[in-house]
């Protein structure tokens, strides 16, 4: 009975084998076919496809212009002009209905000849993106180049405009370590899934003029890239900021144009140019319009054809009207405007004002989780307080949401904003729904986890990008995902080859599984600290202040004294510095040369406290200076009593997720996933507030003005309520007041300035207000601002009935 068992199940793995093998034909020895004199990017697209086979199989796939090359797999490269001959004389139909930038893959297999693969490209540049749809479906591995049967294909891009953001400049969190080959690779790696721009930044901008990491000034760079773009036919952006003073100066502007002048004549190629109206700049929509003017006029005298663009960024109500006015006057100089981080509404919005000539360039931040034009939604503060503003961030599903949360029609196309490779998954995301704007992200994650990684990795990783995603998602103490998804990449690992455990984006990967995980174990633990510390201090009573000071700081130190998880952290030390071997990876300060650990540096920020000790730590330091125990009493109890809000009062920590059933939320994300029209939470992380009680570091809040609610209902009617509010600064944004009304027409408090140091403020809520059982709160900081928006902080709200 066995061995029939056995016999059963050989068979069955067989047929198995046999059927996987038909989905695909073997192209290990073959041709490549292409015709005399290539273009430069033609040429380009073979070597291309060549190398990258070769550094997945170690098969040189010869090119040969004889089109009798007997007895094996061709791979027939060319344009559809190029092609025409060829493919009417084999009767393959050249396809009609491509456009620009479009491609075909066709495979012919006629009876018993070997297999013919077209690559029809309607374009130079079309031709890249059909080699680009074969490497990434393709099966490769050492010795063998497997195509897929159903290779077949007839495409071109939705959007004229697909492009990524490269600055070489020290602020980056991997970027300024690239030499010119490691950009080259990169290059092609986003020419791969559908890329066809690149932006770069200029010699000067607001960093540093040179840096540790740097492999070549960044003039010589600059020069470097552009060369690079050229060769694959890349249109080649700019992103140039305002960074020469008061543009109002005729002196500034004159040294500002002289440098343009000596850039300009350098590049041997140059599409366009963005200049920011803020962050940096922030120069008036009159004088920055006059400077663009002069600035156009240089620009085209080196390159004709350059198109020039400027976005609102950072303007407030005031600002964004004069520019609006300035572009109904139609300059010519201009070509379109770009909507990017800080504009103060939506594409759909901003798409109604901009007059119909000029195109609107989307400019989407997907490189910050925080601060950021598109927040994490739903984001742990142990999140935010360790991994930070700019860490490793594949948001597959948020991506796809923030692409098609416009009307289609609202933009002619994008170039992210990005400070690294942390942001890697999104880049692809972002290029296949530049191209399609209905690609599935599944398909995307696949198709990255097949080329990138390895073929047999395909789903495993894509559905790994998915977990890391869902790991960020709600509370980090209920989320129950993160260490299988730990265990999924382990499992990955523990089987993968030496190639693929070096490979930077599986090392990412990892390192991103490791940190999460290590996040939640810290948090349960640092969590339980805290707990059986403040069960001591209420203890107080029964066996003194001091020892329970004494007893409380013994427990809250077990955090450093005992730490958790010490082979994960190790891991994570372990993995941060592989990544700066692999990919010049700067994840410490110290270490690899971060700009900052906001700037991807987190790896400092690992042991960040999740819990409140170092605030506690503080108040036990106040507490052991008062005169009398009464006082030290009282003190204690107010430290235990802390989010109580008495009998029949409630309580919210905005920032914390499981503690704001007050708060009132659109949860509309997949239409506003910038928040411009609802509140969400934001954090405050750094050195300067170390030692603030946690729920302050994390608050609600809302941009431009818009209102922050929270709604209470079945309130004793007979009843006087009081409200203690704390309220936060954001320390990067400046100080913005901020009022509070009751059910719209109430006013609770007028404007106020937000109190140094933090404390809770009380006021009385008047009994009009609560006479039906209901309130409404609404909170509002100052409308007419500009920079990021953000002013209306709120972190604590106890509604507490009157005795």
């Amino acid at each position: 009975m066995r061995l029939v068992f056995l016999l059963i199940c050989t068979y069955s793995f067989s047929f198995l084998n046999v059927s996987a093998q038909e989905k695909y034909v073997d192209f290990s020895s073959s041709y490549i076919i292409t015709h005399q004199e290539l273009s430069v990017p033609h040429q380009a697209a073979v070597d291309m496809l060549r190398d990258e086979i070769y550094d997945r199989t170690y098969i040189s796939i010869p090119v040969s212009e004889d089109r009798s090359t007997s007895g094996l797999p061709l791979i027939v490269m060319g344009t559809k002009s190029t092609l025409h001959n060829w493919m009417d004389e084999h009767s393959i139909p050249v396809p009609s209905d491509m456009e620009a930038e479009g491609y075909s893959l066709i495979l012919s297999e006629e009876g018993q000849k070997p297999p013919v693969l077209y690559i029809v490209g309607e374009d130079d540049r079309g031709l890249l993106y059909g080699v680009g749809h074969l490497l990434r479906k393709s099966k490769m591995k050492k010795g063998n180049f497997l195509i897929p049967r159903n290779i077949d294909v007839n495409t071109f891009p939705r959007y004229s405009l697909r492009g990524h953001q490269l600055g070489y400049r020290p602020k980056t969190n991997s970027y300024d370590g690239f030499d010119v080959a490691m950009w080259e690779q990169y290059i092609r790696d986003l020419v791969v899934f559908g890329a066809n721009a690149v932006e770069l930044v200029p010699p000067n901008t607001d960093d540093a003029s040179t840096g540790p990491m740097l492999t070549l000034p960044p003039e010589e760079m600059l020069v470097e890239m552009i060369y690079l773009l050229k060769k694959y036919d890349l249109k080649a952006w700019i992103w140039y900021p305002l960074m020469h003073g008061d543009y109002s100066r005729q002196d500034d502007v004159k040294q500002s144009l002289e440098e343009n002048r000596r850039i300009f004549s350098k590049l041997p190629k140059l599409d366009a140019v963005f200049v920011p109206g803020g962050d940096p700049g922030d120069a008036p929509p009159a004088v920055l319009f006059n400077y663009l003017e002069k600035k156009a006029e240089v620009l085209r005298r080196f390159h004709p054809e350059a198109e020039l663009w400027v976005s609102p960024q950072g303007f407030d109500q005031q600002w964004m009207e004069e520019f609006v006015e300035l572009l109904r006057e139609q300059p010519e100089w201009l070509t379109g405007v770009v909507h990017g981080p800080q504009v103060r509404m939506n594409v759909d919005d901003f798409r109604k004002l901009v007059p119909d000539r000029y195109l609107i360039r989307r400019y989407p931040d997907i490189t910050h989780n925080y601060d950021a034009q598109y927040p994490v939604q739903d984001w742990d503060f142990a999140f935010a307080a360790t991994q930070n503003r700019e860490s490793i961030n594949p948001r597959p599903v948020d991506q796809t949401h923030i692409f098609r949360a416009p009307d289609p029609e609202s933009f002619t196309g994008f170039i992210t904003y990005s400070e690294g490779v942390n942001d890697d998954v999104n880049k692809t995301i972002w290029s296949a729904l530049g191209w399609n704007p209905e690609t599935d992200y599944m398909e995307t994650l696949r198709d990255y986890g097949r080329y990138f990684i390895h073929y047999d990795y395909a789903d495993d990783f894509a559905q790994g990008m998915l977990h890391l995603e869902r790991n960020w998602r709600g509370p980090l103490l209920t989320n129950t995902g993160v260490y299988p998804a730990l265990m999924l990449f382990q499992d990955m690992e523990r089987n993968a080859l030496p190639v693929v455990r070096l490979n930077w984006r599986f090392q990412m990967a990892l390192f991103r599984a490791y940190y999460d995980a290590y996040n939640r174990r810290r948090l349960i633990h640092e969590t339980q600290l805290e707990e059986e510390a403040m069960d001591i201090l209420r203890a107080a009573p029964r066996i003194g202040v001091g020892e329970a000071i004494r007893q409380a700081e013994k427990m809250l130190d077990q955090a450093n004294l005992h730490p958790v998880a010490p082979e994960w952290r190790q891991r994570i030390f372990e993995l941060a510095a592989s990544l700066f071997q692999s990919v010049r990876m700067q994840k410490s300060v110290e270490k690899y040369y971060a700009a900052g650990a906001r700037r991807g540096g987190n790896l400092d920020l690992l042991d960040h406290p999740l819990n409140n000790r170092l605030w506690l730590k503080d108040q036990f330091v106040k507490i052991r200076q008062l005169d009398n125990n009464e006082d030290q009493m009282e003190a204690i109890d107010e430290l235990v009593q802390w989010t109580n809000p008495g009998p029949g009062g409630y309580y919210d920590d905005l920032g914390d997720l499981s503690v704001q059933s007050h708060w009132v939320s659109d949860d509309q994300y997949e239409q506003d996933p910038s928040f411009l029209r609802s509140s969400f939470v934001g954090y405050t992380i750094g050195d300067e507030v170390m030692n603030w009680r946690v729920s302050w570091a994390r608050y609600g809040q809302a941009l431009y003005g818009q209102p922050l609610y929270m709604k209470y209902t079945d309130l004793d009617p007979e009843a006087h309520y009081q409200i203690k509010v704390t309220y936060v600064k954001d320390l990067y944004s400046g100080d913005k007041m901020v009022r509070l009304v009751a059910n719209d027409d109430i006013e609770i408090h007028d404007y106020i300035e937000k109190p140094t140091p933090i404390e809770p403020m009380v006021w009385d809520v008047p009994h009009e207000a609560t006479k039906d059982g209901k309130l409404l709160l609404r909170w509002n900081s100052e409308g007419d601002m500009g920079g990021t928006g953000r002013g209306c902080q709120v972190a604590e709200v106890w509604l507490i009935r009157k005795k």
